[in-house]
């Protein structure tokens, strides 16, 4: 079912239209529409939109593109579900769940939603309007205590728990909600004889939702001064997850994305009070870290500065610590630049020299100096720097100071920007007295240990498929996959080439030997971009069946790059998702990467437990049978291109490996993708040369030569293939 939304959804949605309402500076200029790229901080436009392709590349920091169900999914941060569901209702076409199993689950968990939702107006309700002496005091509480508003109350919906075992457990069962689904919402807790009982007793209760509003658990203060713990959140369950939640994101959001600046505080309270003042950017991260997972919700798609304002005691800095080193794997694993943003850190000193203050002190004493405190944030790399030197003693031996770079030089050097990299260490070399290149040969000895560890990581061990027997004579065309596309290329006895494409020049690949004076036609742009689809399908489809092959693919790509490091890391990189520009693939191809990185299931049962429940059944279509997978209709052809498609794609053809043929496609998929990427760099480099952008002029033709050489030895592998037929 997915790929037919897909498909539905691309033939009513226009990319240019649905880019343009987050990148309101899309500019079109001759065939392509470019702008500033949205996931990252530019001057100058990298960012490139292909209409007649329907698929978007970022030529800047970012290296990144898809169709619009990709950028759907990076802009909003949204899974691949919640894109499908959100395009299609945008475009008017009814989204249900593919499979029983699916529509259980959304039936599920929707019913959780709302059971939390009611629990929630419960414990308001609790709090507003309750006679009991205990309510009365957690008013009292919230109010005075607190300083929250009764407009703020009702703003958050914040409750209160009754001192009682049962009360919300009473109360829900009467309007119909089972003790199965109380349990599995974290409302109400089961000992081990089996006894049910309310988790939440005799505590004011804060709602957290998720960044679409809706409650997902709670985070319960304890009133009474000998109960513990003072915080309790609900437990972990299909909809709560803390460590992929931050609090009143779903409230600040648009602050945010006006401002393209995020405050973090620690806990709810906090963000509270912020909100109540006025200071609607704020968010929480519920007394954790800050992880990977918080930090992707909201960089870079609302923010491009984050500023952490954690609490001053110990706990709160050695917060502040984990959740920059947290920042800086997230970082330096993100070798594009998708997660670049600047991060500082808000200092909360008090002006006459005492203790340091909290978020909640100033908020509530002395709200008017929040903005200045705001704006003084340091970065990172001064943080850190006069953190970590501040007990360094004037006389310290070259080894403290030699301990103190190699504690801070991760996260200094944990940056795609060249420039903010060399400013940190000019800053570090120059406090520590030790020359900068020794501090640059220990940040490359760093991450070049960094990079032998994480290569050093178990893998997933795959037996050997066994050798496919040589097909005779007789069975040999139909034993063998058959092509799937064409172009205006002459046939031949044979194969025709992968890819047919209206836009780009082939290049100068080495042809069959012509046996007939026959051409195959050609299809329209719009089939075009059906056939591409295509293409990528069956490039997942034999990696899917065949996973060993995964590695094969790769090893042939590195040596390909050989010792060329541009290559290594650009047009050569590892063959993977990024190859791939239709968002269901991208999406199903990023779940297999991390198949083949463990070691606990087979890289299917991986696939089918962890991949999006929407792509259920297009994991069924890929892993059909050959026949079943070629008999299955392809929407916008008609009958007649139907049959010429059919025709030459069971074309017969001499026998081969299927290594080869994966090796073949893959090759031709990558080559594909980089001749519409080598187009749309050079419409970029006119547009630069014709503006007199020296810069970015400079920038984008550094990536012309890496390109072409790229091209050149796809175009030699492949024909080297070609004639091992």
């Amino acid at each position: 079912m997915s790929s037919e939304i897909v498909q539905q959804i691309k033939d009513r949605l226009d990319i240019v239209d649905y880019i343009s309402r987050y990148v309101p500076d899309l500019k079109k200029a001759g065939r392509y529409y470019k702008a500033c790229c949205p996931f990252h901080s530019e001057k100058t436009p990298s960012f490139v939109v292909n209409a007649d392709n329907q698929t978007w590349r970022c030529f800047g920091a970012c290296a990144e593109g898809g169709d619009v169900l990709s950028f759907a999914v990076k802009i909003n941060g949204w899974t691949f579900a919640e894109a499908l569901r959100e395009l299609a209702q945008l475009v008017g076409i009814e989204f249900k769940p593919s499979n029983a199993s699916q529509r259980a689950l959304e039936e599920r968990l929707d019913r959780l939603r709302n059971l939390l939702q009611a629990v929630a107006q419960a414990y308001h309700r609790l709090l507003m309007s309750s006679h009991d002496d205990h309510a009365q005091a957690a008013l009292r509480y919230a109010r005075e205590k607190r300083g929250f508003t009764d407009d703020t109350l009702r703003a958050f919906l914040i409750g209160y728990a009754p001192l009682r075992w049962d009360a919300i457990y009473k109360e829900m069962r009467q309007v119909g909600y089972s003790t199965e689904d109380l349990l599995a919402a974290g409302v109400i807790n089961q000992n081990e004889q089996g006894r049910t009982y309310d988790r939440f007793r005799n505590r004011l209760i804060i709602p957290i939702r998720d960044e679409k509003g809706r409650v997902v658990g709670f985070g319960a203060r304890a009133l009474a001064a000998d109960d513990t713990p003072k915080y309790l959140n609900s437990p972990q369950s299909e909809l709560f997850d803390k460590s992929r939640l931050l609090f009143a994101l779903d409230r600040a959001r648009e602050s945010i994305r006006a401002q393209e600046t995020a405050v973090i505080v620690e806990g709810y309270m906090d963000a509270i009070q912020a909100h109540q003042v006025g200071y609607t950017n704020v968010v929480a991260q519920m007394g954790t870290a800050l992880t990977e997972e918080q930090l992707k919700l909201i960089v870079p798609r609302y923010a491009k500065k984050i500023i952490l304002a954690l609490d001053a005691d110990a706990a709160g800095q050695n917060a502040v610590r984990r959740s920059l080193d947290v920042a800086q794997r997230a970082l330096s694993d993100d070798l594009g630049g998708k997660l670049a943003a600047d991060i500082r850190i808000l200092q909360m000193d008090d002006p006459a020299g005492g203790q340091a203050k909290d978020p909640d002190d100033v908020l509530r004493q002395t709200p008017h100096l929040w903005p200045d405190y705001v704006a003084r944030a340091l970065p990172v790399a001064d943080f850190l720097i006069q953190k970590e030197t501040a007990h360094l003693p004037p006389n310290a031996t070259l080894q403290e100071r030699r301990e103190v770079a190699l504690r801070v030089l991760p996260i200094l050097s944990a940056t795609s920007d060249n420039l903010y990299r060399q400013d940190n260490l000019q800053k570090l070399a120059l406090r520590l007295r030790i020359d900068e290149r020794d501090l640059l040969a220990w940040a490359k000895q760093m991450r070049q240990e960094q990079i032998a560890h994480d290569k050093a990581r178990p893998r997933l061990k795959l037996k050997p498929s066994p050798p496919r027997p040589a097909p005779s004579p007789e069975t040999a065309p139909d034993d063998e996959p058959p092509p799937l596309f064409f172009d205006d290329a002459p046939a031949s006895s044979e194969e025709p080439p992968l890819f047919f494409d209206t836009d780009v020049a082939p290049q100068h690949t080495p042809k069959p030997k012509k046996t007939s004076t026959q051409s195959a036609p050609r299809l329209p742009q719009a089939e075009s971009r059906l056939a591409s689809r295509a293409a990528e399908g069956y490039c997942l489809r034999l990696l899917l069946q065949e996973t060993s092959l995964f590695f094969e693919v790769r090893r042939h790509f590195n040596e390909l790059a050989a010792d060329d490091e541009a290559l290594r890391r650009g047009a050569l990189a590892p063959f993977g998702t990024d190859d791939f520009s239709q968002g269901d693939y991208r999406a199903l191809m990023a779940v297999l990467e991390q198949a083949l990185d463990q070691i606990d299931l087979s890289p299917l049962d991986f696939l089918r437990q962890h991949a999006d429940p929407a792509l259920s059944a297009e994991i069924d279509a890929l892993l059909v049978e050959e026949d079943a997978w070629l008999a299955r209709p392809i929407k916008g052809l008609s009958s007649d291109q139907m049959a010429i498609y059919k025709t030459l794609a069971m074309r017969a053809r001499p026998p081969r490996s299927r290594q080869n043929d994966a090796l073949r496609r893959t090759l031709e998929v990558r080559r594909a993708r980089l001749r519409r990427e080598q187009q749309e760099l050079m419409f970029l480099i006119r547009e630069a040369n014709l503006s007199g952008d020296g810069h970015a002029l400079a920038s984008l033709s550094e990536q012309v030569l890496p390109m072409l050489r790229a091209l050149r030895k796809l175009d030699e592998a492949i024909a080297r293939l070609h004639q091992q037929l």
